[in-house]
């Protein structure tokens, strides 16, 4: 019972804000290799969103919306206590409150932005979570945020039904809270729903591909003699499982069958056991061939 692909959902949306006039320019950035990207997600300082950054040390930006309530009505920041911001691209500078106004605050930059690369490698969430209630699917997409999968896609299949509008809204917002929460630097991104027959090319297209089934290989017996790609797709089925016509149209275009232990798992908990075990064994592979 598990599914991956790309809605990409702009933090922007979440908070409400106008779009960027202009574009976003990196080379005002600092360049940080791969590696440092845990040392600077570990601040010891509020994080906040914003898709604008100052250019430079000593621009000042304004920080409206749900992020100034943030600051000001929950954690009472005030004038010269020292935040950083962050756009949800690898961008990250600190800096402190220069001057909070009834519905804004103006942000200072104490240093040079700087800009992380995105940690690898990457994988992609495919799951059919549509029918999930109670705030199973919520759960689902937090879990993705904070254990880093690059995105996120809705899958349709026979037995799992569409994704509202206001449901995508919602789970913005928790990868967006999820995001500040874990201290991420790269937003997930949450693709549109997706069916079956669009997912086959895809995995025709990967060289790494997981769909887990009842019964099939175990998960870590099939890692043994996989060898280490820079990207992969995870593939989630609902509830009510896969057809068998759908696990054949996965499986003929390239995806491993993988099992998760003798017991039947919610869609949620399936998702999340695959996505940990496979970001363990990419770290460690990471460690062991560097």
């Amino acid at each position: 019972m598990q599914s991956l692909g790309p809605l990409r959902p702009r933090f922007t949306e979440l908070l409400q804000r106008p779009w960027l006039a202009k574009p976003f320019h990196l080379r005002a950035f600092s360049s940080t290799p791969t590696s440092d990207y845990t040392s600077q997600s570990r601040g010891g300082v509020p994080r906040f969103f914003s898709e604008t950054l100052p250019s430079s040390k000593g621009g000042v930006i304004s920080v409206q919306g749900d992020e100034f309530w943030h600051m000001t009505k929950v954690l009472r920041l005030k004038a010269n206590d020292r935040i950083e911001l962050f756009n949800g691209k690898g961008g990250l500078v600190g800096g402190c409150i220069q001057n909070v106004d009834r519905n804004a605050i103006d942000f200072v930059a104490l240093e040079d932005p700087k800009l992380v690369s995105p940690p690898s490698p990457e994988w992609h969430v495919f799951a059919a979570f549509g029918t999930l209630k109670g705030g199973r699917a919520d759960w689902l997409v937090e879990k993705c945020t904070e254990l880093g999968a690059s995105s996120v896609t809705p899958l349709l299949t026979e037995r799992s039904g569409i994704i509202s509008d206001n449901r995508v809204e919602r789970l913005q917002r928790v990868i967006l809270a999820a995001s500040k929460q874990c201290q991420r630097l790269h937003e997930m991104k949450l693709n549109h729903p997706m069916k079956i027959d669009n997912l086959v090319p895809l995995v025709a297209k990967s060289k790494l591909s997981f769909i887990a089934i009842a019964e099939a290989t175990p998960l870590l017996g099939a890692l043994t003699s996989t060898r280490k790609e820079p990207c992969g797709l995870i593939i989630v089925g609902p509830e009510g499982d896969f057809t068998e016509k759908e696990v054949n149209m996965v499986m003929e275009a390239g995806a491993t069958a993988v099992g998760l232990g003798p017991h039947r798992l919610r869609v949620e908990t399936a998702t999340i056991a695959i996505l940990a075990t496979l970001m363990l064994w990419s770290d460690s592979q990471q460690v062991t061939n560097p």
